[in-house]
């Protein structure tokens, strides 16, 4: 399984950012880690592609940026986060939840989502400053959501298309975006240009399955060049992370606990991971630290 990516360039005289992700295999091992239904599938995947781009303009290094979905939907909420190396990870609150298809046959990711809520983004780019930014929902869809977030928050309008496709057996036969951002000056005859062509994109997850990321790209831009960047799954958390986490509580708070539950659980939402310390695990922890 290739592993997903995003390739961005401009096109039309300068005047507009193009990229398109393939997260194919970003949301195959997401549904793996936390046993997705597939319309929680298709939400929280839109979210993590729809990120994924975001991280792709933040600095490589320290800097990070989270996006939080809450809606009165089934749901409830979706939170996914991610760094400017393009390592994402994020859940949703409800992974087991279902819907019925839609009328038309799909997914109906904007009952799972909710139509009212918020999208908020916060964004570090290391310099321990971070910016946030909100902006209602409008349709819990995903796609149309973010076009407002940019367009309200950012005040940069960007054409969105998100597209997760579910296998009958639950899992991702492709997922992926596209976006495109009209730079600053660029006239109404762009913008006109660009809602026009946004229309062979509404089926964007079987373009990604047929063309691939490069042959999706080739469609609006033939010949320009693209920076083309990996896309991975992956969580910040460790169980040696999670010891240092412990040390901070203090020996007597985790004494307390072991002595409440006899063990401490420390479950990672992001990742679906549980780490577990027994007492003389705790233990040890405390002693190699407070040794001379």
């Amino acid at each position: 399984m290739q592993e997903s990516m995003i390739s961005k360039t401009l096109i039309w005289d300068g005047s507009v950012s193009l990229a398109v992700l393939d997260t194919t295999d970003l949301v195959r091992k997401t549904i793996r880690r936390h046993r997705l239904s597939p319309v929680a599938a298709a939400a929280l995947g839109r979210t993590m592609s729809a990120t994924a781009y975001l991280c792709s303009w933040l600095k490589e290094g320290k800097s990070s940026l989270s996006v939080t979905v809450k809606g009165d939907g089934v749901d409830g909420k979706i939170c996914v986060a991610g760094d400017g190396d393009l390592n994402l990870r994020g859940f949703c609150e409800h992974p087991d939840a279902d819907l019925p298809l839609r009328a038309d046959g799909k997914l109906d990711v904007g009952s799972f989502t909710g139509r009212h809520g918020t999208l908020t983004v916060i964004r570090d780019d290391g310099d321990g400053i971070p910016f946030v930014g909100t902006s209602e929902l409008v349709s819990g869809e995903i796609a149309e959501d973010f076009s407002a977030y940019f367009l309200t928050s950012e005040q940069r309008p960007t054409a969105v298309a998100l597209g997760v496709k579910i296998g009958t057996q639950g899992d991702c036969i492709a997922a992926g975006g596209l976006f495109l951002q009209p730079l600053p000056g660029a006239g109404e005859e762009i913008l006109s240009r660009i809602e026009r062509e946004m229309s062979a994109f509404t089926q964007i997850s079987s373009l990604i399955e047929e063309k691939g990321c490069e042959g999706v790209l080739r469609m609006l831009a033939p010949t320009e060049r693209a920076e083309t960047r990996p896309v991975r799954f992956r969580c910040h958390c460790s169980r040696e992370r999670i010891g240092q986490l412990l040390l901070s509580l203090g020996r007597e708070e985790a004494l307390s606990i072991l002595r409440d539950e006899g063990s401490i659980s420390v479950y990672c939402h992001y990742c679906n991971t549980n780490y577990q310390f027994n007492e003389e695990e705790t233990l040890a922890l405390f002693d190699g630290t407070e040794r001379p």
